[in-house]
């Protein structure tokens, strides 16, 4: 089963900063032993949301809304896609990755992460 998890921004991520040099170093091991298992099958960061924009549809009416967004909580600041057994096994993932910023940033760091399974479609005729 694949799982994509989307690590939430927060007001620094929104700002434009930078995660810490430690924090990234720190994810970069930890993708790198998750990649070389077979683990980890995609991931990034992503720009905050002014660097974004928002499609939207309604009334048969398609309108564009450029970033920056309100709620930083409840942008993804960036996502990977992993191979798991189980809910409960991507779970232990999450939680792994999350218990990794408080390590590294300390005990007064908030973050949240969501956990989604993907849906395997079936193969289409034609596709590449």
């Amino acid at each position: 089963m694949r799982f994509m998890m989307m690590v939430k921004g927060d007001k620094e991520y929104e700002a434009g900063q930078p995660p810490s040099p430690e924090l990234m170093a720190a994810i970069g091991r930890l993708s790198e032993q998750e990649a070389r298992a077979g683990i980890l099958l995609d991931s990034a960061g992503l720009l905050p949301s002014a660097a974004g924009a928002k499609v939207r549809v309604a009334g048969g009416k398609v309108t564009v809304i450029d970033g920056p967004f309100s709620e930083a909580k409840e942008l993804v600041g960036g996502y990977a896609i992993l191979k798991a057994d189980s809910k409960a096994e991507a779970i232990e993932m999450g939680k792994r990755f999350m218990a990794l910023h408080a390590e590294v940033l300390g005990a007064a760091y908030e973050g949240e992460l969501e956990i989604r399974q993907m849906a395997d479609l079936p193969p289409q005729h034609g596709a590449r």
